[in-house]
């Protein structure tokens, strides 16, 4: 892919800031394609918000509670690869159909685990619902890279990711209201998470539908074939194997940290807030999609100054921001630490594209399997919360301790490991 490094591996700005957006041949497939940012975004929050209530209703503790985000993100070391290797075969139309096929299906599925009152049967619901995100990310950053001038697909890929954002706060909205709350259906009952996840799984359906009948233009190197002339469209040759290519190898690193950081941040912001500032689940729920409003703004913000600082720098710099953050959070000083807990996911906004969009630099026709293995990275957040969770079972302050690791690997990866080389 284009970028904005020199051959050496130093920084250049101004490519980034004379490139457009986006092509106006492709606005309805980008509009597309960026909804799916924001459909995975409401799935992956609910998530955290099912953390807590299956903590409520079925007893779980809450390492075990954990266990939620590691059959979301599990799913993605699963998925990561075969996703790609689809994406390869079939074209890029296909893998976001597979997507949203799974998506949906997994959110049917939590019909009988709720009757069932089984958390093992939620957990299996939760994955296949998590293959479809997996599949989904896997294709939509490649996809939306390949939507314009590949100079300023860090820009575009943090323009979509900004309304990945928006998901995230509509998600832990409606879980806090349809589940938490206690309005919609017995109190201490599954019969919300039922109600709720039918709704998901057709709004689901009907996207799928919707997106099958839309055209889609001829893309470079999609599906196994390349459209277009071989001046417009053609991928660089490859001149080394994958992974040789350092600055991908840190991707994959930094990106696992990354999710690790977030699977284990957002899975016991819903127990800070009840336990640290004595609020109710429900509220501290809304306090939850109040940070994702924080993260979204991020984004946007984030998009903005790319324009004029190196995308590698602002990452570094809003890793280093992150580290404060967390030595605040884990002081207990009321809403001093509180508000350091809702400004996290504002510095945390750009780091997923960033790594994402710096990891596939310069790779060429490896640029697909490349996402598949970077989005395998997000199996960090499979792993992170249950590490979390057992320290937060002593004290959920001092939990937050622990992501300072994952961010000062982040800020070396920003600093000196995102060059590429030939």
């Amino acid at each position: 892919m284009g970028n904005l490094l020199s051959k050496s591996g130093s920084q250049e700005l101004p490519a980034n800031q004379t490139s457009k957006l986006t092509e106006r041949k492709y606005w309805l497939v980008f509009g597309f394609v960026t909804l799916l940012f924001l459909l995975w975004g409401i799935a992956i929050t609910m998530g955290d918000v099912l953390n807590k209530h299956f903590q409520n209703v079925l007893g779980v503790s809450r390492a075990e509670s954990g266990l939620v985000q590691f059959s979301i993100f599990g799913a993605y070391a699963v998925m990561g690869i075969p996703a790609g290797l689809f994406m390869k075969r079939f074209g890029y139309k296909s893998g976001v159909l597979l997507g949203l096929a799974l998506y949906a299906a997994g959110a049917f599925l939590f019909v009988p685990a709720a009757d069932a009152e089984s958390f093992t049967f939620f957990r299996v619901a939760l994955f296949i619902l998590a293959c479809g995100l997996a599949t989904l990310e896997t294709v939509a950053h490649p996809f939306i890279a390949s939507l314009g001038d590949q100079a300023s697909s860090d820009r575009r890929i943090n323009f979509a990711q900004s309304f990945n954002g928006l998901g995230t706060i509509i998600g832990p909205t409606l879980g806090s209201y349809f589940i938490l709350s206690g309005n919609i259906g017995e109190a201490g009952s599954l019969t919300s998470v039922k109600m709720l996840y039918v709704g998901i799984g057709v709004v689901i359906v009907l996207v799928a539908i919707m997106f099958s009948l839309l055209r889609i233009p001829a893309l470079p190197f999609e599906g196994g074939n390349v459209h277009g002339t071989a001046q417009e469209t053609a991928p660089m040759p490859a001149k080394k194997g994958l992974f040789l290519h350092r600055h991908f190898i840190w991707a994959f690193i930094a990106q696992f940290f990354n999710a690790a950081a977030q699977g284990g941040t957002w899975a016991f912001f819903i127990n800070y807030g009840h336990e640290k500032m004595g609020l109710s689940d429900e509220l501290a729920g809304y306090y939850f999609a109040t940070s994702m409003v924080m993260m979204t703004i991020g984004r946007f913000v984030g998009t903005f100054l790319m324009k004029y600082i190196a995308p590698n720098k602002l990452l570094a710099a809003f890793a280093a921001c992150n580290i404060v953050m967390c030595l605040i959070i884990a002081q207990s000083w009321g809403w001093p630490s509180f508000i350091a807990l809702l400004m996290l996911n504002f510095f945390f906004s750009i780091m997923f594209p960033t790594i994402f969009s710096l990891g596939l630099k310069n790779l060429g026709p490896h640029t697909q399997q490349a996402s598949s293995f970077i989005v395998m990275g997000v199996v960090g957040a499979a792993i992170f919360p249950f590490i979390m969770g057992r320290v937060a079972d002593y004290d959920v302050a001092v939990a937050y301790y622990l992501p300072i690791i994952c961010y000062f690997v982040i800020f070396l990866f920003g600093a000196k490991f995102y060059k590429t080389s030939t």
